[in-house]
C-alpha cells in the first residue's frame, strides 16, 4: 500500500482574483452620467475609473475589472464631452448672439 499523503507534485493553490470595487463604481457611475445624474456620474464614472485602472495594473493580476473600468471611462468622458457641447450650443452661443445683437427668438421688432 502506497502513502498519498506525500505528494511529490502537490497542486498549487488557485489564485484568488478579486473585482476592483472602484471598478464597479465607475461603470455604476458611467451609467448614471448617461442616465440620471449626467455631470456628477460622469465625474465619478471618470474618477474612480482611473483609481481603479492604477489599482488594476498595481494588483499584480490578482484585481479583476479592467473592462468595467474602462466602460466607466468612456461613459463618463463621452458624456461630459456632449454635457460641454450642449452648454456652449445652449447657453455660450446664445450670449454671445446677444451680446452682438443677433436675435436668436426668431422675432423681429
Amino acid at each position: 500500500m502506497s502513502d498519498n499523503t506525500s505528494n511529490p507534485n502537490p497542486m498549487p493553490a488557485p489564485s484568488m482574483t478579486q473585482t476592483s470595487t472602484m471598478a464597479i463604481i465607475s461603470l455604476i457611475g458611467g451609467i448614471t452620467g448617461f442616465t440620471v445624474l449626467p455631470f456628477l456620474g460622469s465625474l465619478a464614472g471618470i474618477i474612480f475609473g482611473h483609481i481603479a485602472k492604477s489599482e488594476i495594473k498595481k494588483g499584480g493580476g490578482r484585481i479583476t475589472g479592467n473592462g468595467m473600468a474602462t466602460a466607466g471611462l468612456i461613459m463618463g468622458y463621452v458624456t461630459l464631452g456632449l454635457g460641454i457641447c450642449a452648454l456652449c450650443v445652449f447657453v455660450i452661443l446664445p450670449l454671445i448672439l446677444a451680446a452682438i445683437g443677433i436675435s436668436t427668438s426668431g422675432y423681429s421688432y
